[in-house]
């Protein structure tokens, strides 16, 4: 995004969209090519990866299903990069939830049409289908902004060279940041066998308000500050990162409250079902717990990620990543002895502090010592305060409703949501009050388009 956001804003579409789509062509022929061979020779490769308790066969013939999916998915992704880039979101943001519904209506469909272990086809076809759905609707949005892909393959041209070099730190950068899953996973295992589970139970649940707020925030930001960042803009880049991190902080840091002091309670509602028993339910409520305390900080280095790959420096986060891996291993190692689950998960939110405060490090060198972090201390001041109040609220009301009503499925969801709900609307309502820009924005956003419909 960041060189064709250049190209667009120095006004060369046409060298811009010939860029795209050879980047089309590259991506389709290497990994339509390796699709290919994958077809060929899964059969020879997959036992070398599975045990002797799982049918080669039957994960041969699943991986072949589903290996295209790698192919649509780039395809997709670099798709969705040319929409944002023109400030096209609707149809990317759409896509992903009709992506699902596919996947739901493939698996009604399909289910009883096999038998026996084979029925899992029914999930991998469903999967495939609902990725070419996908596909489909982002290749249908170009004709937006009048986008279409040449018979072009110009690998010489600088500005695709420039693209795979910057690709080579964004997927290092991108394989540290995952690796934190799976070290996650492997001290997990000293800890208990059941450990590792409940950590990844608790980091789905800790990922909701990250991918609802977080993402969007640096997915609407990420082509402005790559536009800003082609002008050289350096004050304009410091203000929308300024804004952009306190949008995130009044977003997250409350919803890392709900989490901290409603962890059991959400746990029991998503999980505590047939064999997933209270003991389950205390492992990964005790996981959230203090998956809680990262999620500001995590949204917050997702921006700015962001925001060093739009001034094409992604160097930078990697290295950054490659410490923030180090600071969980030694933290992990230091508590999970002494704190068991709860020391793993404290190595995790260790390491995104550390990762936060370096980036800011780096980045107010570069912005010559000003970020705007004054103004933004401030403001998260006061958005403390009333997540302070926020979350005290949500307690009592889930308190009062759970000793009232008992814990039948319809209860929990009733006593969850509305301890949720009304301590969301003061949030808000103090967020207002103390005179907060970015609620104000947010306000205004909804009202804007509640006027429109």
């Amino acid at each position: 995004m960041p060189v064709f956001t250049e190209l667009l804003s120095k006004g060369r579409k046409r060298e811009a969209f010939r860029v795209a789509s050879t980047l089309f062509w590259v991506i389709l022929i290497a990994l339509g090519a390796l699709t290919v061979v994958w077809t060929l020779v899964a059969g020879l490769v997959v036992p070398a990866f599975t045990g002797s308790h799982i049918p080669n066969g039957l994960t041969a013939g699943l991986s072949r299903v589903l290996f295209p999916v790698v192919l649509l998915l780039s395809l997709t992704g670099l798709l969705v990069g040319i929409l944002q880039s023109y400030d096209e979101f609707t149809i990317p943001a759409i896509a992903p939830a009709v992506w699902n519904l596919v996947i739901l209506l493939g698996l009604v469909t399909l289910y009883h049409r096999f038998n026996g272990n084979d029925r899992i086809y029914a999930y991998a076809i469903a999967w495939l289908v609902a990725t070419v759905v996908q596909f489909l609707m982002v290749f249908a949005a170009l004709r937006r902004i009048e986008f279409r892909i040449r018979f072009v393959c110009d690998w010489r041209d600088p500005r695709v060279k420039q693209v795979l070099i910057l690709f080579i730190p964004v997927t290092i950068s991108i394989g540290i940041v995952n690796l934190d899953i799976f070290l996650n996973a492997g001290f997990g295992s000293l800890v208990s066998s059941a450990a590792p589970a409940a950590i990844n139970d608790a980091f789905r649940i800790y990922m909701l308000p990250q991918g609802i707020f977080s993402v969007a925030v640096a997915t609407v930001l990420f082509p402005t500050l790559s536009r800003m960042a082609a002008r050289r803009d350096a004050g304009g880049m410091r203000k929308t990162l300024g804004n952009g991190m306190r949008q995130i902080n009044l977003l997250l840091i409350p919803s890392s409250a709900l989490l901290l002091v409603l962890a059991t309670p959400i746990t029991r509602l998503v999980y505590q079902h047939g064999t997933f028993h209270t003991t389950s339910t205390h492992l990964v409520g005790t996981a959230l717990f203090w998956f809680s305390f990262s999620l500001p900080f995590a949204g917050v280095n997702l921006l700015l990620t962001r925001a060093f790959f739009a001034l094409k420096r992604p160097w930078i986060p990697t290295k950054l990543a490659a410490i923030n891996i180090v600071v969980d291993a030694i933290v992990s190692i230091a508590l999970y002895k002494p704190l068991g689950i709860a020391g793993l998960v404290i190595g995790t939110a260790a390491a995104n502090v550390v990762m936060t405060v370096l980036q800011l490090w780096r980045l107010r060198i570069g912005f010559n010592g000003y970020l705007e972090l004054g103004q933004t201390t401030m403001i998260t001041v006061r958005i403390l305060v009333g997540t302070v109040i926020m979350a005290a609220i949500a307690r009592g009301i889930w308190a009062g409703l759970d000793h009232l009503l008992g814990q039948s499925l319809p209860a929990q969801i009733f006593s969850v949501g509305i301890a949720s709900a009304v301590a969301c609307a003061i949030y808000a309502k103090l967020m207002l009050t103390m005179r907060v820009p970015e609620a104000r924005q947010i306000q205004g956003l909804i009202m804007a388009r509640l006027r429109s419909s």
